[in-house]
């Protein structure tokens, strides 16, 4: 085990540089975790409670496969992993979004996750240009809630409401976390998250050994082997052109999957090694948390040579000028 894998060592500090002087920092909580929970490597506060936000949709995503939603409606794979991502709405995104509601005879109008920008700047240029209106299947979440409407239809449950923390489709989402984190669903605090659903708590400790677990699972079939063969077989609908949790999947060819949330939450895993990790930026810079995941990454033997160099701009992001030209750069401190 190397030196940096020892638990219980400090935070790591990703510094913003421009030109030569350093101008902020952000400090990053992270852990390394198996199956059992062990802990293979740390820094920081390794039990720091993280609300999960989107780290969360793969685990989410598991009950309308394991309860037998998907195949009800025939959903596709690239449907499935749209359920786990979240999007730049490019128009890929938007139509198997609208693929999913479809199949399962749900109207467009019942997504409650409101409009927002698209992720990728190019995309949001693009729809300004057109005068396109923005509506919820633009939301990076709606394939999440494309499944939790589809998963309300396969059981007759309301379609309407479906986002409240007392209906049957969160009760639902909150018993299958818990169980992969292997905690009590009623001690798991929540709020409301960005896009109008539930979002929980737990410590990252356990989102690191929960994604370990997922994809240990994964390699015995079944609902997790679905769901993760879904993200790996369609990494352009986890996120899509230029976002880190596509690349990383693209470069590792599958062996590593991860999937970022807001305010700076990473959850990732090595399919052949069964490793889970976790990250959270403390102040929640999402800028932040692709430099830093890739340093846990590296740190923890998980990230190839080549798939460093394939990642070179995520490692040590750019920081650009309005002009465009670079005048600095993030990097996580040695």
């Amino acid at each position: 085990m190397r030196p940096s894998m020892r638990p219980g060592g400090g935070p790591l500090t990703v510094s913003v540089r421009r030109g030569l002087l350093l101008e902020s920092t952000h400090r990053v909580h992270a852990v390394v975790a198996d199956a059992a929970g062990r802990i293979a490597g740390s820094w920081g506060d390794a039990g720091r409670s993280t609300v999960l936000r989107s780290a969360a949709k793969p685990f989410q995503a598991l009950p309308l496969v394991a309860d037998g939603a998907a195949d009800h409606f025939g959903l596709s794979t690239e449907e499935i992993a749209l359920c786990c991502g979240s999007h730049n709405s490019e128009e890929a995104h938007l139509a198997v979004a609208r693929s999913t509601l479809a199949k399962a005879g749900v109207a467009e109008s019942l997504l409650v996750c409101g409009p927002h920008p698209p992720l990728l700047r190019e995309r949001e240029r693009e729809l300004a240009a057109a005068g396109t209106p923005r509506t919820s299947i633009m939301s990076n979440c709606s394939g999440k809630h494309a499944g939790m409407l589809a998963l309300a239809a396969f059981h007759s449950w309301p379609l309407e409401g479906y986002e409240d923390p007392a209906h049957p489709v969160q009760l639902r989402m909150r018993r299958e976390l818990a169980r992969w984190a292997r905690c009590d669903p009623r001690a798991i605090p929540s709020a409301v998250d960005g896009c109008g659903v539930p979002t929980l708590a737990i410590p990252l400790t356990d989102l690191a050994a929960a994604m370990a677990r997922l994809v240990a699972a994964a390699g015995e079939g079944g609902a997790p082997g679905r769901v993760v063969g879904a993200m790996v077989s369609h990494p352009f609908m986890v996120a899509g052109t230029d976002r880190l949790c596509t690349r990383l999947i693209e470069a590792e060819g599958g062996r590593v999957i991860a999937k970022t949330g807001a305010e700076g939450v990473y959850a990732a895993a090595d399919r052949e090694r069964g490793l889970g990790v976790a990250v959270k930026v403390e102040d929640g810079a999402w800028r932040a948390a692709p430099p830093a995941l890739l340093a846990v990454l590296t740190r923890a033997g998980i990230l190839s040579q080549d798939a460093a160099g394939a990642l070179a701009e995520h490692v040590e992001p750019p920081l650009a000028n309005t002009l465009g030209d670079v005048v600095g750069r993030l990097a996580v401190d040695p």
